[in-house]
């Protein structure tokens, strides 16, 4: 399924000769692709793109079909995980000092490059993760994005106990999770009204779930801002004690509005995450390896990847969507 025009909020199936790998790829045979709302940005155009058709999808699971010259990591039959990073330039000072997610020749699996929805695909073998062996394909997906986002995200908030997620979709409901586990409090913040995604996240052992329109019971010390919404920046600054840090955890959002200084005094802070790095992804997975996470998601064959583009734009899906590529 390609993006033919941009802007247009619609994919269309188009038939493709499957290329064969080239030097350091592999060929994979996609599984599953899971449905991000970044892949809504590129559909919908708020992310500029580069080629046309793009096919969408970065949270892809597959099987190797073939190894391009030089890559010999995985045997075929060999179940991976292709992530938002496809590659990068791996000279420059980004890259150098551990920064790759900052790398400006970086290049981006569904956006710069074809992604996951689709029934063949390829990937560069040194960006593919090696994928927990419990894992179901549909219960991998969504790890491969917002899980990743979201862990990255969780770091940035450093040692906050008492935590905000605002936004409990995808990211939201995996790194509940796994904060839980961190024995941090947790607090979920939904759309108003999003009785579904508030039952999710008090089933998950959450101490508190409401409306982004609520006041939270006590105050949080940290937040993730996972809705691509700028609003919700200075309500959750409002919402934290000093010194806390607010992650805006998006690729897009929209702009923030004007806001008094003194949400800021005291030492609080905001700051944004840009993509992921392949460290964030082993240390990720070495953590999954002990402490299991349940993906809640909705799976649509491939056909139906506007109705899930759809769903996730309404604010209509609870957990994560996933399209079944087989």
């Amino acid at each position: 399924m390609a993006l033919l025009r941009p802007g247009e909020g619609t994919l269309q199936a188009i038939e493709r000769e499957v290329a064969p790998p080239g030097p350091g790829e592999l060929l994979l045979r996609v599984h599953v692709c899971g449905v991000c709302r970044t892949d809504l940005h590129v559909v919908d155009g708020e992310l500029p793109l580069q080629r046309f058709p793009c096919v969408p999808g970065h949270e892809v699971v597959g099987s190797v079909v073939a190894a391009g010259p030089g890559a010999a990591r995985f045997a075929p039959g060999t179940r991976v995980g292709v992530p938002w990073l496809h590659d990068t330039c791996g000279t420059c000072r980004w890259c150098a000092s551990g920064r790759e997610n900052l790398c400006e020749s970086a290049r981006f699996t569904g956006w710069t490059v074809d992604g996951g929805y689709a029934e063949y695909m390829t990937a560069r073998e040194d960006f593919c993760f090696a994928l927990p062996p419990a894992c179901s394909d549909e219960q991998a997906a969504p790890l491969l994005c917002a899980g990743l986002i979201g862990w990255r995200a969780l770091g940035m908030a450093g040692a906050a106990r008492t935590l905000g997620l605002y936004g409990f979709g995808a990211a939201g409901h995996l790194v509940a999770q796994v904060a839980l586990q961190q024995g941090r409090r947790v607090y979920a913040f939904t759309r108003p009204g999003d009785a579904a995604a508030q039952a999710l996240a008090r089933s998950l052992g959450v101490q508190w779930a409401g409306g982004s329109d609520e006041t939270p019971p006590t105050p949080i010390d940290g937040a993730l801002l996972f809705a691509p919404v700028g609003a919700l920046v200075p309500i959750a600054l409002a919402h934290s004690e000093p010194g806390s840090t607010i992650v805006c955890a998006g690729i897009h959002m929209s702009d923030l509005p004007a806001m008094p200084y003194s949400l800021l005094w005291k030492e609080r802070a905001v700051r944004s995450v840009a993509n992921l790095t392949r460290c964030d992804g082993a240390t990720f997975f070495e953590w999954l390896a002990t402490h299991p996470l349940a993906s809640t998601t909705e799976v649509f064959p491939l056909a139906a990847a506007n109705e899930a583009l759809a769903r996730l734009r309404s604010g209509r899906l609870t957990g994560a969507a996933v399209l079944d590529c087989r």
